[in-house]
């Protein structure tokens, strides 16, 4: 519980920051463009994480991480590829209008909606380390997704693991 109100404060942090995509609040892959690095993780103008993807079709550590994250905890609903299903939307359409702060503030606390006689809910994740953990990793990969910036499949080109990516993963799933 402590990991959810922590995350849902960072998110409207953001939110308030106006940390979004831009005038018209839709991401390209021009907004989307790495321009600074950090341990192998890459950040838009705005200092939100983003992808890198090389001309030989090589992606970033943190792409590749998001694909097999969602793969493993979000497709079931969202479909594989964020490409949506009967169940739930499409998210490589919902993050080409969704800012990164209102990403993170959904996945931690989740979202009903009610709407033309269904319900739809969005579970919180804010206490499942294996989607908390690699939140960002998932951000960046559904971002490439919605902008184009990789194919459906899986990237078939890595880099290495940022040694800041195993620290961090310990910590997280340690504490």
């Amino acid at each position: 519980m402590a990991v959810r109100i922590a995350l849902s404060a960072f998110a409207a942090t953001l939110l308030t920051l106006g940390v979004a995509h831009g005038q018209d609040g839709r991401d390209t892959k021009e907004k989307a463009a790495a321009v600074s690095e950090e341990d192998g993780k890459y950040f838009d103008a705005n200092g939100v994480p983003t992808f890198n993807i090389q001309d030989d079709g090589t992606v970033d550590w943190y792409t590749y991480s998001g694909y097999r994250r969602y793969h493993g905890e979000c497709h079931t609903c969202h479909g594989p590829d964020g490409v949506g299903s009967s169940y739930a939307p499409a998210l490589v359409d919902s993050l080409k209008r969704m800012d990164y702060g209102t990403f993170l503030s959904v996945v931690a606390q989740g979202r009903k909606d009610l709407g033309a006689g269904k319900e739809n809910v969005m579970p919180a994740f804010g206490d499942n380390k294996n989607v908390y953990c690699f939140m960002d990793d998932i951000y960046v990969y559904l971002r490439a997704r919605a902008v184009g910036g990789i194919p459906r499949g899986r990237p078939p080109k890595k880099e290495d693991k940022p040694e800041a990516a195993r620290e961090f993963e310990a910590s997280c799933m340690e504490g």
